[in-house]
């Protein structure tokens, strides 16, 4: 028996819109004290948003792993090596980069910020930065002694990672935990992660 074709819109091939997944998140925490609070801004984001986490050496000198939410994945400069083993093998700078929709460092340390701006690549949390897709957004929250962040170096890195599109959360004055008082301190998790969230909103969401 045959059957009529379809006649106008019939034939016309219904285009599916692709379902909108959760935005990807890779949160990195640098040497600063503030890094005590890498576990609260962790649980922030993971309560909508697809998390893993970069530490440095020095960060984990304050992170407490056990305020870290169950399921997430904190990458260390131990696991850039580890993961490696010969030609073909994945890099982990590289996945992550490519994984992520939004980097966010939080606190970055002078010292970071230093190695940033002069393009140094020497653990896994800059090897990320300096492999960085600049078409994706990235956000920082320095945190600092005041006398830190009032350094004219600071001004001049700062200045040099907004030519890279960089996005700069600034820290705050308060009582520091040096017992100085003045501005340096890292903004609250509760304001970065609105910040973000408010940015990533405005955006149309990703899809695979």
């Amino acid at each position: 028996m045959a059957y009529p074709e379809p006649q106008g819109a019939d034939r016309e091939m219904v285009k599916v819109n692709p379902t909108p997944r959760k935005p990807r998140v890779l949160l990195a925490a640098s040497g600063s004290v503030a890094a005590i609070k890498f576990g609260n801004l962790c649980h922030c984001f993971s309560e909508w948003a697809e998390v893993k986490a970069v530490a440095t050496k020095a960060s984990l000198h304050f992170i407490d792993r056990a305020s870290l939410p169950k399921d997430l994945k904190l990458y260390t400069d131990e696991e850039e090596w580890s993961s490696w083993g010969k030609i073909g093998d994945s890099v982990l700078h590289i996945e992550l980069r490519r994984w992520a929709d939004i980097m966010v460092i939080a606190p970055l340390s002078a010292n970071t910020l230093g190695k940033i701006a002069g393009g140094l690549c020497d653990n896994l949390l800059t090897c990320v930065i300096r492999a960085w897709d600049y078409s994706k957004p990235m956000f920082v929250a320095p945190a600092m002694n005041t006398f830190m962040w009032s350094n004219p170096f600071t001004e001049k890195h700062l200045m040099t990672i907004d030519e890279l599109g960089i996005s700069l959360i600034p820290p705050v004055s308060k009582r520091l935990a040096c017992g100085d008082y003045g501005n340096g301190a890292m903004a609250e998790p509760s304001l970065i992660h609105s910040t973000v969230r408010l940015f990533l909103e405005s955006r149309p969401q990703p899809s695979d």
